[in-house]
Order: structure tokens, then C-alpha cells, then sequence
């Protein structure tokens, strides 16, 4: 059970940030100061993010558990619709995205390098699906110290791809495909926890 959460956070955290506009911010970063400075900046930054909706999370399971669970399914939902509709403007938004977070980016080097990228993202990230998911993840019962590994893992990863091959990648991936994978994965994991809200029984190893 520990290792299908495990892995179904990851997968799904990794979906819902990999066409995020987040991405994009560190492929431009990566173009203004060195990829490990941009990397350890953002990946400090997805750090922080992913504790406090771990702590937002653990703070959900203190109120009753169907309300919850009927509130994490909706955020899910949501979600799934919000990745699904912005699917096809996720190839034309790449270039809006690009030109905002090229403007935020000053010269630096070092340790300013490093506080420019952890900045920049810290504020990019508030309210974002991914944190929105870790908190649905952990209010749903799930261990909050391996959700919230397995979500950091995720959106390092994803901060290492986008500061070393971000480019390379968008020109073999589609954005709007990978956003729309996102969003199914999500409308999953509502439909699965509506049906366990409507009592229906599944498997150990189904994380919800």
C-alpha cells in the first residue's frame, strides 16, 4: 500500500507539474544564470511548497472524515477539468510564460543566482495543482512524510529536466498532451474516491 501511494504521487505529481508554467520558469532561469544554481533555487522552493501543503493537508484529516474526503474528490475534479480545458493553450501559453519569467530574471551569479530562482518560484508556486494535490493526498489518510517525499521528488525531478533539457524536451513533447494526461489521471482519482465515498471497496493497493 506504501509503495503504490508512493508511486502514484509521484506519477501524478509528476503529470500535473511537467506542462506546468513552473517548467517553463526554470528552462528560461537555465538560460540566465547556471542549471545547478537555477536547480537548487527552485527545487528549495518546490521544498518549502510541498511542507506546507503537507502541514495544510495533516490539518484537513483534524475536521470529519466524509466532508473531507467529499472535498479532496471535488479538488481532484476541478483539477481534472482546470488541465484538461487549458490543454490546447498550453503550446501558445509556452511562449507567454517564457517572455514573463525572462523579465524577472536579473543578472546574478552564486548565491544571488540561487535566491533569484528559489524567489521567482516560491511565488510562482502559491495555490498551484501540485500543492493543491500533495494537501488532497494527505487529507485522504495518506502518510504525509512519504506524500510529501514523493511529491518532492516529483517537482525536482521535474525542476532537474526543465534546468538541464528543457528545451530538448519541448521539442519531443507536447505540453497540451502531457497536460491533458494530467487532468485524466486526476478526474481518475475523483471518480475512484466518489465511489469510495458511495461505499464501494476497493483493493488495499488502490491509494484512495
Amino acid at each position: 500500500m506504501d509503495l503504490a501511494l508512493a508511486l502514484t504521487v509521484f506519477a501524478t505529481l509528476f503529470l500535473v507539474e511537467l506542462p506546468d508554467k513552473t517548467f517553463i520558469a526554470t528552462l528560461v532561469l537555465a538560460t540566465k544564470y547556471r542549471p545547478l544554481y537555477v536547480w537548487i533555487g527552485v527545487a528549495s522552493a518546490f521544498a518549502v511548497q510541498t511542507v506546507v501543503a503537507v502541514l495544510f493537508g495533516r490539518a484537513l484529516t483534524l475536521l470529519p472524515e466524509k466532508p473531507v474526503h467529499a472535498v479532496v474528490a471535488l479538488l481532484f475534479l476541478v483539477a481534472g477539468f482546470v488541465l484538461i480545458k487549458g490543454a490546447k493553450e498550453a503550446d501558445e501559453g509556452e511562449a507567454e510564460a517564457e517572455e514573463e519569467f525572462g523579465a524577472k530574471a536579473k543578472p546574478a551569479e552564486g548565491l544571488k543566482a540561487i535566491g533569484a530562482s528559489f524567489l521567482i518560484l516560491f511565488l510562482a508556486e502559491w495555490g498551484d495543482l501540485s500543492q493543491l494535490a500533495t494537501a488532497g493526498f494527505v487529507a485522504r489518510g495518506g502518510n504525509p512524510w512519504l506524500v510529501g517525499l514523493s511529491a518532492f521528488l516529483a517537482l525536482a525531478l521535474v525542476s532537474a529536466l526543465g534546468a538541464v533539457a528543457g528545451k530538448a524536451l519541448l521539442k519531443r513533447l507536447s505540453l497540451s498532451a502531457i497536460r491533458t494526461a494530467g487532468g485524466v489521471v486526476c478526474l481518475l482519482f475523483a471518480a475512484l474516491m466518489v465511489a469510495a465515498l458511495a461505499g464501494v471497496e476497493f483493493p488495499a493497493w488502490v491509494p484512495v
